[in-house]
């Protein structure tokens, strides 16, 4: 059972005594892997209300797509032993989870690793929440490249893991 206590949530232990859980603390990687799916089909959804010229009608998608390569990078670094309190000290920051892919041995590709770094360093996940007014530094076709490159290679991981 779970109790709203400011930013984390109370578990009740079998014992009846509480403790203190973050979101998602208790996830493993593969719960993580499901819930990045979710968000890859519905961000696959939405670049359909994409309209050219309306740069907010794309904020949706690229919100959905982002935080869908956060959870594929999560579930991967949770299976490598990462723990969920590393990962949530990273905050948003997708360049920190790149730099531990070589660490853990998760190879993608140059212009990919150049372009989780650059969303970072651009805020893209809070410029697709907050400012849709202002530029992306990300075009569609890049997004989508980089997320089906994460997803795949993810999953390919996680499907070969004991």
């Amino acid at each position: 059972m779970f109790k709203s206590s400011g930013g984390g949530s109370n578990l009740k232990t079998s014992t009846g005594a509480e403790k203190s859980v973050y979101p998602g603390e208790l996830a493993s990687s593969a719960q993580l892997a499901a819930l990045a799916d979710e968000y890859w089909q519905a961000a696959g959804l939405t670049v359909q209300n994409v309209r050219k010229g309306e740069r907010a009608s794309s904020s949706p998608f690229r919100l959905l797509a982002i935080h869908a390569i956060e959870l594929y990078l999560n579930a991967f670094l949770l299976s490598k032993g990462v723990t969920a309190a590393q990962i949530r000290g990273m905050r948003h920051s997708l360049a920190q989870r790149t730099n531990l892919l070589d660490e853990h041995k998760l190879v993608l590709r140059k212009s990919t690793r150049k372009h989780l770094t650059s969303m970072s360093e651009t805020r893209e996940y809070l410029m697709s929440r907050y400012a849709p007014e202002l530029p992306s530094p990300s075009q569609i076709n890049q997004l989508q490249a980089t997320l089906k490159e994460v997803r795949g290679k993810v999953r390919l991981h996680l499907a070969q893991k004991p």
